[in-house]
């Protein structure tokens, strides 16, 4: 068993974590218990009853946060000569076609977010091998593959995420930074879930939301009481 470090001892203090904790309480504990010298990322984690391995049940979507991620987002879009000044208007950090289908092909990937058209998915395609392992291929199912360009960019610019049933069964989404407040982070928190509750599965059986956990990096997990989450 790895020895606790003694910020790690520190922090366990500071909470039971044997309790569950309300979104609000979790958040506000999580402030108190991240002891990075740059400003964490604060993420949640559902583990939901559902098996991953059947289409039918495999949850994806997209939602967008009241409050933003709080990180700037690096936003690449692959598109036609048209719709570049759209594209550009709108905030997108890298705007172009074949010459940016080059550069990944030579692996270049130094963004976080790929948008692109319909009518050149067969040219993007074929990075699938390369953009597929680093999450970054366009899905018209997360809204990355649209005419609306603009439109797109400035939704994720805004805190627009995606994201994607894991094998385990298990949701990873960030809903913040630590330095937003726990009223913030709360509803960030709250949006996920009100998304995912839309998403269940008709086939799922059983309990859909099992466990959900705030954390941030590098700071315990704190448990959430479902029954105090609106909509679970």
């Amino acid at each position: 068993m790895a020895k606790l470090t003694k910020k790690q001892k520190e922090a366990l203090g500071k909470y039971d974590a044997t309790k569950a904790y309300s979104l609000s309480e979790a958040a506000g504990i999580l402030k108190e218990i991240s002891y990075t010298k740059f400003d964490a990322s604060v993420d949640i984690d559902v583990r939901l009853g559902v098996d991953p391995r059947k289409a039918d049940q495999m949850v994806r979507g997209v939602v967008a946060l009241p409050h933003g991620t709080g990180k700037e987002v690096r936003v690449l879009v692959l598109c036609t000569p048209d719709r570049e000044a759209d594209a550009k208007a709108a905030g997108a950090d890298y705007v172009g076609l074949d010459e940016y289908i080059q550069k990944i092909e030579q692996g270049w990937t130094d963004v976080d977010v790929i948008i692109t058209m319909p009518t050149v998915m067969a040219k993007v395609g074929k990075l699938g091998r390369i953009l597929g392992p680093r999450g970054l291929m366009p899905n018209p199912k997360s809204g990355t593959v649209t005419l609306e360009v603009g439109k797109a960019v400035r939704e994720v610019k805004a805190g627009k995420i995606d994201f994607k049933v894991d094998k385990s069964g298990i949701i990873h989404a960030s809903v913040g930074k630590v330095s937003f407040s726990p009223e913030k982070l709360a509803e960030n928190a709250q949006e996920v879930i009100n998304t995912l509750m839309k998403l269940k599965p008709s086939s799922a059986k059983g309990t859909y939301v099992r466990t959900v956990y705030l954390s941030s990096t590098m700071s315990p997990s704190v448990n959430i009481d479902r029954g105090t989450v609106a909509g679970i």
